[in-house]
């Protein structure tokens, strides 16, 4: 860990920002690189003068957001058989995605929001997305508002913590800890909201 950390400091610092961009892009979509080892060196050097904090979570939510759409366009244009048939090679298990694809069909578009947030299903929400053939601004606004938050929130532990490899992965699992609270409240008001929008909606009927 402690290697990996210090090899992402120097491939960003030498990248720069588009090395933010292509890491985030990549965590984003099928290549397993957690946002957690890629977004605080961001802030590490950003605490350090040599990148500028702003630049540094905009590039990491727009990365979010193409990795994303490679999803999306992935399924959207193979579907569900080759998806299901080819994804054991990406770490796509049938069983993985029938979870995801649940969790996108319960909570309705508000999920790729949501999903953005949480652990395994942050890489996989726009798969069903993408087979829904969602709307494109709205698969566009929910994703970059769900990235920038997450990554925000790593940016800014990598800007008070620096380099400590340890410290980053406590604050990473404490915030992912309160970020989880935060999901789970919000599908509650959600749904509620959606009964009580169709209960309105019975009633004028």
């Amino acid at each position: 860990m402690h290697e990996a950390i210090n090899w992402l400091v120097t491939t960003i610092g030498t990248m720069g920002y588009l090395g933010i961009f292509a890491l985030m892009a990549m965590e984003s979509s099928i290549i397993p690189i957690p946002s957690e080892l890629v977004m605080p060196p961001a802030g590490y050097l950003a605490q350090q003068g040599e990148m500028n904090m702003l630049f540094a979570i905009v590039c990491g939510s727009l990365g979010s957001l193409v990795g994303a759409y490679l999803n999306y366009f992935a399924a959207h244009y193979l579907g569900r058989p080759l998806l299901l048939k080819y994804g054991k090679y990406v770490w796509i298990s049938e069983k993985k995605f029938a979870r995801v694809e649940t969790f996108f069909l319960s909570h309705g578009e508000i999920s790729t929001f949501i999903g953005r947030l949480l652990p395994v299903v942050r890489h996989l929400i726009s798969l069903p997305a993408g087979l829904a053939g969602m709307n494109h601004l709205k698969f566009s606004f929910y994703t970059i508002l769900g990235a920038t938050i997450w990554v925000t929130v790593l940016t800014w532990i990598g800007y008070f913590i620096g380099k400590e490899q340890e410290l980053i992965m406590r604050y990473s699992h404490q915030a992912l800890i309160g970020v989880v609270i935060f999901s789970a409240l919000l599908i509650t008001v959600y749904v509620w909201w959606q009964r009580r929008k169709g209960q309105k909606q019975t009633g004028r009927v």
